[in-house]
């Protein structure tokens, strides 16, 4: 398929590869925070271990996870609008998992802000489970994007 085309011409194989870096560093932080509150519950409320945690994973949320979100949503709308996606049925699909995935991190965000406030309420074997969300919906996204069932 000849990509040149669309608006971004050249440009969107220069696009396309930012993308895909970017939902890699996405997928990363979506990965890595879970983790890090499940070894933050264990830690004992209002101790050194416990703010050592808090400041890690502020870090993650604000130097990986939101700028990371943000490109991949920018450069994908991009992309979107240069195939005319808005018309395919596969992209309707990968759009409400990217939805759902940016849900996620939303709830992750609120989830580190109550295990800040020393609120421990969602058990480590749920945040374990819960850490495989990203992995199924990027194999869900991959399939749609490469495959196109419909």
């Amino acid at each position: 398929m000849d990509r040149l085309i669309g608006w971004l011409g050249p440009a969107h194989y220069w696009v396309l590869a930012a993308h895909i870096t970017f939902v890699i560093f996405w997928m990363a932080g979506l990965f890595l925070l879970p983790r890090l509150y499940v070894y933050h519950q264990e830690a004992p409320v209002g101790s050194p271990e416990d703010r050592a945690w808090i400041e890690r994973e502020a870090r993650v949320r604000s130097i990986i996870l939101t700028p990371a979100m943000i490109i991949v949503w920018v450069l994908g709308l991009m992309l979107a609008l240069d195939i005319g996606a808005w018309t395919m049925g596969w992209f309707h699909a990968k759009l409400l998992l990217v939805i759902l995935l940016t849900g996620y991190q939303g709830w992750l965000g609120a989830y580190g802000k109550r295990l800040a406030q020393g609120q421990r309420s969602t058990s480590g074997r749920t945040l374990r489970m819960l850490n495989e969300v990203p992995g199924i919906a990027a194999a869900l996204i991959v399939v749609l994007v490469v495959i196109k069932p419909f």
